[in-house]
């Protein structure tokens, strides 16, 4: 059974907050309640667009009860202490019995909840844990227990990007919303209730966009992975953050890559692989390179700032939270702030498209 609250292990954060007095109106002006997290990637453009994404995406094609259970479980599974003590929180505001929590975090059968739902909840659990990832037979599942491709797109996304806003929490170490956690279980949890809707009904929210086709998703980094999600306001989501994160940062396009091509690897993907071995190719290295920097964990083609990526990036697919604080922490005193930051992103964004590549299975 995954960890539960009580049982994760945090440290101290890794990285101090960066107050932007821009980013942080606009997010207010959004509707959203600024949250630690939001202060730490706030230097990051597409980073903290991403966080953004995850905690405020609003589902097209799942209810809003499964879409909340999906979070909390991929949280659990991640062994998140932010993201799973503050996701429990929101669902008791929203009405959520402490009851119901628990059956959910424990896994047990529940008389609430039908076969479709604990398929829904089975799946979610194998995506965010990946040991192996979800292949085909596990969609055909979904398919055959009743949902649509387009559910199951969203579904995959949703815990990617879950999986994602997990990691660079986890690896930042953010400190837990205790004052939220708080709030939900005490006598204000209906205020809460009350008032979370009302703000985001007044917001000015983000300006629509309208869905992308796959020509249009398959145009960029990644693109393979997420044409899938043609149609939906999540391939927009996670295009943005592809593009984003291989534009001009502290690390080096080859750098992000190869960490790319590790994690790819590291959990069995085929697509991501040959994605990251192409854009490889077009930074200048060649077939032999690309496969003995896989093997080593090494490239001398990197600046030596940027050596120890490698190494660290297959650590960040399966681990203990506080272990890769440690290891997190010793890489950015190696790296510097800036660096450390962006490599964070990175990795969590390398998890999230490896997993949502589950689609091509």
């Amino acid at each position: 059974m995954a960890v539960l609250l009580n049982e994760i292990q945090w440290s101290d954060p890794v990285l101090p907050v960066a107050h932007d007095a821009e980013w942080e109106a606009e997010l207010k002006r959004r509707g959203a309640r600024i949250m630690d997290v939001d202060r730490r990637v706030a230097p990051i453009r597409w980073l903290r667009e991403a966080a953004y994404e995850a905690v405020s995406y609003v589902p097209v094609n799942l209810p809003e009860r499964l879409y909340r259970i999906g979070n909390m479980v991929t949280a659990q599974e991640n062994a998140c202490r932010y993201c799973y003590g503050a996701t429990r929180a929101y669902m008791k505001v929203l009405g959520y019995p402490e009851s119901f929590i628990q059956q959910v975090e424990r896994d047990t059968q529940m008389a609430e909840l039908d076969d479709k739902e604990r398929a829904y909840i089975a799946f979610c659990r194998s995506l965010a844990r990946s040991r192996p990832r979800p292949a085909a037979a596990e969609r055909a599942a979904l398919l055959k227990g009743g949902y649509t491709q387009a559910q199951i797109g969203e579904i995959a996304f949703a815990i990617s990007l879950g999986c994602l806003f997990n990691r660079i929490t986890t690896l930042l170490a953010c400190p837990p919303e205790k004052d939220f956690e708080r709030m939900a279980s005490g006598p204000l949890r209906g205020l809460l209730g009350f008032a979370l809707p009302l703000m985001k009904k007044f917001a000015k929210g983000k300006p629509a966009e309208a869905p992308l086709d796959d020509a249009a998703l398959a145009a960029g980094p990644f693109g393979v992975v997420v044409a899938p999600l043609a149609g939906l306001r999540a391939g927009n989501v996670m295009k943005a953050a592809l593009d984003g994160a291989f534009q001009t940062g502290a690390l080096s396009r080859s750098a992000k890559a190869l960490m790319f091509a590790v994690v790819s690897r590291t959990m069995g993907c085929p697509h991501c692989d040959a994605a990251a071995t192409r854009m490889l190719l077009d930074e200048g290295l060649d077939q032999a390179e690309i496969e003995s920097a896989l093997a080593t964990l090494r490239c001398p083609r990197l600046a030596a700032g940027e050596s120890g990526l490698l190494a660290w990036a297959r650590d960040t697919v399966y681990y203990e939270p506080s272990a890769i604080q440690q290891r997190t922490r010793a890489l950015g005193a190696e790296i510097g702030e800036a660096k450390l930051l962006e490599a964070i992103g990175i990795a969590s964004l390398a998890n999230a498209t490896v997993r949502l590549a589950m689609l091509l299975a």
